[in-house]
């Protein structure tokens, strides 16, 4: 396995849940972190606080990585105070539960550009500096919605889907660069965003419990520190789907 000491990372969606494990995780192997925010600075300086503790670089960036002008605002500000991303957490995301008459076509767009878009404008603007470096490391947050459908609506489970063919297509392409790209597709993992929507309960999984931020985030250390794992899902889902 690889070691992370003094590789940057940069996170979107950082500053709370699944993000900010994963942020402290790779801080604790080593890595210099970017917290990337959209609204909660306050939160967001708290981790980054923390993340200081460990004795690692940490600086936090707002900006709303659905919108190309502040993708290239972010690595702008990253490369100049900490360097070129060496690994990318795709996290940023929205989700509202919907039955599908309920989706207009402005939740259907808004959907996908914050979910999915954002995926696509945020690594291709890291992967050039990766490919120089001739190493790097893209780890993509979907969800198990991806696989079977639930109950969030059909406008967050094709975002989600939409993930994995981009994981797969840019994991073909990087690996002869020395670039790994893969998904984790978690199930109910206890954060805000499953607070918000009561119809996620424990009891629609096969183990009975809900999953914690820190289970996820040991995978994406994990796909961080390997150099043969790619273009796979990695599935924390407490039996609710098999592949």
């Amino acid at each position: 396995m690889c070691s992370l000491n003094n590789r940057i990372a940069l996170i979107t969606g950082a500053s709370r849940g699944i993000g900010k494990a994963i942020a402290l995780a790779l801080a604790a192997e080593g890595a210099d972190i970017a917290v990337n925010y959209r609204k909660e600075s306050a939160a967001a300086e708290a981790i980054a606080e923390e993340i200081r503790r460990l004795g690692r670089r940490c600086i936090t960036v707002q900006a709303d990585v659905s919108e190309s002008a502040d993708v290239e605002k972010l690595f702008t500000i990253v490369e100049r105070e900490l360097g070129p991303v060496d690994i990318l957490v795709n996290n940023a995301g929205i989700a509202s539960a919907l039955r599908p008459e309920q989706v207009t076509e402005a939740i259907w767009h808004e959907t996908i550009r914050v979910n999915l878009t954002s995926v696509f404008l945020v690594t291709q603007r890291a992967l050039p500096n990766m490919r120089v470096k001739k190493w790097g490391r893209i780890i993509n947050l979907s969800s198990v919605a991806a696989q079977y459908g639930g109950i969030v609506g059909p406008h967050y489970s094709a975002s989600k889907a939409g993930i994995l063919g981009l994981t797969r297509s840019y994991a073909f392409f990087g690996a002869k660069e020395g670039i790994t790209v893969n998904a984790i597709a978690p199930a109910l993992i206890e954060t805000d965003m499953i607070a918000s929507l009561p119809a996620l309960t424990p009891d629609r999984l096969p183990v009975g419990k809900l999953g914690t931020v820190d289970e996820v985030a040991r995978i994406a250390v994990w796909l961080a520190q390997s150099s043969f794992t790619t273009g796979q899902t990695i599935n924390p889902n407490g039996g609710v789907y098999f592949t």
